[in-house]
């Protein structure tokens, strides 16, 4: 059994590093032919005229992940502690059938929503064509949301409930337990949970083909249209051909180098905090 777990674990990571060694591969004749610093800080990306830059894309990647991100983790982080703090059995029945529901919408279906509510509205009342970062950052907002919450509820439920009655026994109130007991203490899977939804919304496609406006443009202000990395990818991969095909690759090794930093720093600040909190001095 041992030895059949240890097969199954190394076959993953072949299977990762052989997706990675391929992307690189592809990726590797756009870097020596374009080079990596202009194809990496290029404003212009017309493939017609061999421009391969895709610094505006990551700037609009950037800037709709944010966006999301600033919406959907207070609402997260916020019922999630709601749901293991406050709310009885009976809420909680029917809070968590509503979440599960959420994640498992297909993200063409936030997409559509998106295209037919949210852009018309936008459109009204703010101007321009409606298809911005404004529109793709709320639609990233509902789509990671269930993914923070669930995973911050999780966290919040593994804190030994000796904290609390520790708390509470010196006279401490129940929003004061949680503000500086309960939270402080569920703080890394609380990080670990918006690194997941981090990932989701700056590796979703469909959803923001459909109303993010597809523009590679460094945008001007949050109603300003924006293509993300991963639009331009599903956008020109079907007919990209010669460099046109291996910059697009080297587009999806920008993607990954960058999720590969937000990883390094997030799990830099779950350390940081898990050790300040077994020191106890957070």
């Amino acid at each position: 059994m041992e030895k059949g777990l240890t097969i199954t674990a190394l076959f993953s990571i072949f299977i990762i590093l052989t997706i990675l060694g391929f992307i690189f591969i592809e990726a590797l004749p756009a870097f020596q032919e374009y080079g990596f610093t202009k194809f990496l800080f290029g404003l212009i990306w017309s493939p017609n005229d061999e421009k391969f830059g895709v610094f505006a894309m990551i700037v609009g990647s950037i800037c709709v992940t944010l966006f999301a991100l600033i919406i959907a983790v207070p609402l997260s982080v916020l019922c999630s502690i709601f749901m293991a703090e406050v709310a009885n059995e009976k809420i909680n029945g029917l809070l968590n059938p509503v979440i599960q529901t959420l994640s498992g919408v297909p993200s063409v279906v936030y997409g559509f929503f998106g295209l037919t509510v949210l852009v018309p509205l936008t459109r009204t009342y703010f101007g321009g064509s409606g298809f911005s970062i404004f529109t793709a950052g709320i639609i990233l907002a509902i789509m990671i949301l269930p993914t923070i919450t669930s995973v911050s509820f999780d966290a919040l439920c593994t804190v030994p409930h000796e904290y609390k009655e520790a708390s509470l026994g010196l006279g401490a109130t129940n929003w004061q337990t949680i503000q500086h007991v309960i939270f402080p203490t569920a703080l890394p899977g609380i990080v670990t949970a918006i690194i997941l939804g981090m990932g989701r919304a700056i590796g979703e496609t469909l959803a923001i083909i459909m109303v993010a406006g597809n523009v590679s443009q460094i945008p001007s202000s949050l109603f300003s249209p924006v293509r993300t990395l991963t639009s331009n990818i599903a956008l020109e991969m079907n007919y990209a051909i010669g460099l046109h095909h291996n910059a697009l690759f080297a587009t999806a090794v920008i993607l990954f180098l960058i999720i590969l930093l937000l990883l390094v720093i997030a799990n830099y600040i779950q350390r940081k905090y898990k050790i300040d909190i077994e020191g106890g001095t957070l």
